[in-house]
């Protein structure tokens, strides 16, 4: 399904699709009743099967996730022609960013991480590239960096905090990246519930700092955002994918694309 998507997508928009995976986290895949088994075992099977399907090659393939046999895509409208289409990882932890500097074209690097946090994931990922005879500069390297962008420096922060404050407590993958206390990440938790109300978000976001939030997003002011995004930037980043939550959107958009 996920290759016959793709395929169709690139008839649509040909040479435009990036196809984005990641290996999802717990407690929310086991809520909706996936077991998260040997995710980087059946991250590599995920790829190689969907690479070769894109390439048109009729697959036979028999892993531990993946069985089929003598499958192909049927091409019954569009180009019967391999199709280019990058994949690329969403990786957070260590062993992740190195199969992905191994087998995908590029990784989409995790928000709500500090800038330095690019340090050991480069690391891992050149690690993975130079097991595929590739380097660092061979996978594209884009960022997802939370962004709220107002001339009140204080409001722009708050609406940051309150995302912070939810995905803390929610994705423990990230918390654990983030780098902030268990002892927080711990508090947060004992407020919010599964889905989390508003109000209990509310209750909690004290809990986040202001200097928490600057140091893991880029929210204040304009010049403040700037400065941040292209700290990633520095950090290895190749380029950034903004995810505004709020604040003033349109500032946003003048602040980064001022021609748009």
């Amino acid at each position: 399904m996920l290759a016959a998507t793709f395929l169709t997508l690139d008839d649509l928009a040909p040479g435009r699709m990036i196809c984005g995976i990641g290996a999802w986290w717990d407690p929310l895949a086991k809520n909706v009743g996936i077991e998260r088994r040997k995710p980087l075992l059946a991250m590599r099977e995920t790829v190689e099967v969907l690479r070769r399907l894109l390439n048109l090659e009729r697959v036979t393939f028999h892993g531990e996730f993946h069985h089929v046999d003598g499958i192909e895509l049927d091409v019954v409208h569009g180009r019967r022609e391999p199709r280019d289409v990058p994949i690329y990882i969403g990786a957070t932890g260590p062993k992740m960013l190195e199969l992905t500097g191994e087998i995908a074209d590029g990784v989409v690097l995790n928000y709500c991480v500090p800038p330095d946090y690019n340090h050991q994931a480069l690391e891992r990922l050149e690690a993975g590239a130079r097991k595929a005879g590739r380097s660092l500069d061979d996978l594209d390297r884009p960022q997802l960096i939370v962004c709220s962008v107002d001339v009140d420096e204080d409001k722009a922060l708050d609406t940051s905090r309150e995302l912070l404050t939810q995905y803390l407590a929610q994705q423990p993958h990230i918390a654990k990246a983030s780098g902030v206390s268990q002892d927080v990440v711990t508090e947060i938790q004992s407020i919010l519930g599964w889905p989390a109300t508003h109000e209990q978000i509310k209750s909690a976001k004290h809990l986040v700092s202001d200097d928490l939030v600057m140091r893991i997003t880029a929210s204040g002011t304009p010049e403040q955002a700037r400065t941040k995004v292209e700290e990633y930037l520095d950090n290895g980043a190749t380029y950034p994918i903004l995810y505004p939550v709020g604040g003033d959107v349109e500032l946003l958009v003048d602040t980064f694309c001022p021609q748009a």
